[in-house]
């Protein structure tokens, strides 16, 4: 907690004027239905309603803003694979910024699409975000353009750390802030910011425990790091001394229930400060709790996976193995007992090949919509008690 800082409050209430106007002053509102699942007041800041959709663009602006004439006319140059990219390139043709934007060669097409929509020059590069910024380094030194950074920028804090201002204006009563940790820049900023505007205000980071470098960092551990995640940011040393790393899962059930409950769009890194509560609701009862949802670009195949698995999890899809002795009308039983017993039918395979069955036996692979638990484990009984062997298939 004592560890120098190259920015102070008054950088972030500077910045906060800077970009008024060119960025949006996103809506902090009630969210009634997430606050009766959890037990607690919540409040969601929008950030997923700027023009890219995240909160990067506070920071972009801020940094755009702050550069010379000539800095201008020769141009920025950034690194990024999704968010940052976006901001930088929108603001930038928006201020006449000529801007280069460096992506691995791994960056979904449709993110380097839509970062070139947005008119700046676009160099694949690397297959991780530090080989392109070594790239754009490179570049940026023979080009002469300024590099902006996607969070290790005194500019960049500031700007982010606007959000916490904004919050804390319209809800000064709050009792607890979470933010995700990310790259740190919105952690940073919007920690320093807090704290000098409620010093007494619990300021918690979040993020994923498959990306665990803030804890690392923090009490000297060597959990292990890897694996794919939605919450796809590196973590660097911030502000707070709490941080709750929260599972894939978890950002999982975030997301879902921010699109059902909320009826907003969240990323996963968007989501980790729910996915925080929804780990310890206990911590959070009776409490009026901050949540910067910090991104929605989330991609639509992807989303529609995560609500489908959250069906299942919680048994309102069902994949199930049924077997029994190969007789005619076989199939048209199947269908008029789930039909009785209220089941949707989703998808059905019938076969007679599978070979971890006798010959004589057929095998039926359905997939039913119930409405929760207890109707799955009536159907269930209800297919058991008519002969049928049942076996679960995973998602």
């Amino acid at each position: 907690m004592n560890r120098p800082f190259a920015i102070t409050p008054r950088d972030i209430e500077e910045a906060a004027d800077r970009i008024a106007g060119h960025v949006l002053r996103t809506p902090l509102v009630a969210a009634p239905r997430l606050s009766e699942l959890i037990g607690a007041e919540v409040m969601v800041k929008h950030e997923n309603m700027q023009a890219t959709a995240s909160f990067k663009e506070r920071g972009a602006v801020n940094k755009l803003l702050l550069l010379t004439e000539d800095e201008q006319r020769s141009g920025v140059i950034a690194m990024s694979a999704g968010n940052h990219a976006q901001a930088v390139a929108y603001h930038a043709r928006r201020f006449g910024i000529p801007a280069t934007i460096v992506m691995p060669e791994t960056t979904p097409l449709v993110k380097v699409e839509n970062t070139r929509k947005q008119g700046a020059r676009i160099v694949l590069h690397g297959e991780t975000l530090y080989e392109s910024t070594d790239k754009a380094r490179e570049i940026a030194a023979a080009e002469r353009l300024v590099l902006i950074h996607p969070y290790d920028d005194p500019a960049i804090m500031a700007g982010q750390g606007t959000v916490a201002i904004e919050m804390l204006a319209e809800a000064p009563d709050l009792d607890v802030l979470i933010i995700p940790v990310g790259g740190g820049g919105l952690m940073a900023g919007n920690a320093i910011a807090a704290r000098a505007i409620r010093p007494d205000i619990e300021l918690i980071g979040v993020e994923a425990e498959l990306y665990p470098s803030f804890l690392n960092a923090l009490d000297g551990q060597d959990r292990s790091i890897g694996g794919p995640t939605l919450a796809d940011r590196p973590v660097i040393r911030g502000l707070v001394a709490d941080i709750v790393p929260v599972s894939e899962e978890l950002i999982e059930r975030a997301v879902n229930a921010y699109t059902s409950l909320h009826h907003t769009l969240a990323e996963g890194a968007g989501a980790a400060g729910l996915a925080a509560i929804l780990k310890e609701p206990a911590r959070y009862a009776g409490r009026k709790v901050g949540l910067v949802l910090c991104g929605g670009n989330i991609d639509t195949r992807l989303l529609a996976g995560v609500m489908v698995r959250e069906l299942e999890r919680e048994s309102r899809i069902v994949s199930l193995r049924l077997t029994s002795d190969d007789r005619p009308g076989l199939l048209g039983k199947v269908a008029s007992l789930l039909g009785r017993e209220g089941a949707k039918i989703l998808e059905v395979s019938h076969s007679r090949r599978f070979l971890d069955v006798p010959a004589k036996v057929v095998s039926i692979e359905v997939m039913i919509e119930t409405r929760g638990v207890e109707h799955s484990c009536a159907i269930e009984e209800a297919l058991a008690q008519n002969g049928f062997v049942l076996l679960h298939l995973k998602p």
